[in-house]
């Protein structure tokens, strides 16, 4: 009996630490996909209005796992422009098209100032080039733009005019 018990420690002094590895297997990296809105208590962290148009949402996610939800991607813009955000995970906007989250780096802008988003800045996002020229060839207006323009881009309600 006492062999046994000795047997039976022994064993779980194998299993502590491989299960202490697998648990821990996580710690330390933070995880940067996207968070689902809630409207109900989701508000801008710009224009602090509530996120009731999700197809029009972007949101932050920073390294450390906090991240902020905007209820049109021209405030995710002036955000960063204003907190000079430093530590950002990942930037993610809504597909037009699809309501899909996008990474922000790779997505397709297209911008006129008659477009409707909720906060009037008029730039939509779509994840190729092709779905945007088709977008802008339908509704027989628009401008593509890639992330780089949407920094020199002019922000503001019908700022092109």
């Amino acid at each position: 009996m006492e062999k046994n018990r000795k047997l039976m420690t022994a064993k779980k002094l194998v299993y502590v630490p491989i299960l202490l590895m697998i648990g821990l297997s996580g710690c330390g990296e933070n995880d940067n996909s996207p968070r689902a809105l809630n409207p109900e208590v989701d508000t801008c962290a710009v224009c602090h209005m509530s996120i009731v148009d999700e197809e029009y949402a972007a949101q932050t996610v920073f390294a450390n796992g906090d991240y902020e939800v905007f209820d049109d991607l021209g405030c995710m813009v002036q955000y960063a422009v204003q907190q000079q955000t430093a530590n950002v995970g990942a930037n993610y906007v809504k597909d037009a098209e699809t309501d899909e989250w996008l990474d922000a780096n790779n997505a397709t802008y297209v911008y006129h100032p008659d477009f409707w988003t909720p906060m009037s800045y008029g730039v939509l996002a779509f994840t190729t080039s092709q779905q945007a020229e088709a977008y802008i060839e339908s509704k027989g207006k628009g401008t593509i733009m890639k992330q780089e323009d949407l920094q020199q881009h002019k922000w503001g309600v019908h700022t092109d005019e």
